[in-house]
């Protein structure tokens, strides 16, 4: 295991609207604010997307398993930001459900809020972590020095 220690730094409060692209507007806010590593929770719907739902099988690197959904989803997650050279790296995890279907996964693409999502962004300050690509997994992960 490997640490970092730091402190919070602001806090913001956003509202993203229906039709919004979750992942695009929320790097628009880190890029215009400035943003170097933070943390959210978030609650409200999405309208249609997609999500990886872990592996298809447990090996290394992993071929993900992709599912799309439509039809609006309520759903609440949590997520980190780390901004690397190349700009935001958003990771988001949630959990949805419609009816009596439930999916977990990681938010990715051009999923779409429906009506709402309320969110609250934690900045992270005098951490030293960022988030890379794994020569091993292929996977843009958490890398702390």
């Amino acid at each position: 295991m490997k640490y970092t220690k730091g402190s919070i730094g602001r806090i913001f409060v956003a509202k993203f609207e229906d039709d919004d692209i979750l992942l695009d507007k929320l790097a628009e806010l880190v890029r215009k604010e400035k943003i170097k590593a933070a943390t959210m929770v978030f609650l409200g719907a999405l309208k249609k997307g997609d999500l990886v739902t872990g592996p298809k099988k447990p090996v290394i690197p992993p071929e993900p398993n992709k599912v799309t959904f439509k039809d609006a989803w309520e759903v609440m997650g949590i997520g980190s930001i780390f901004t690397n050279n190349l700009g935001p790296q958003i990771h988001i995890h949630s959990s949805m459900g419609k009816k009596k279907k439930v999916l977990t996964g990681c938010v990715r693409g051009k999923s779409k809020v429906f009506l709402v999502i309320e969110a609250v962004i934690f900045e992270l300050k005098g951490v030293r972590a960022t988030k890379a690509i794994d020569p091993a997994t292929g996977l843009n992960l958490l890398k702390i020095f």
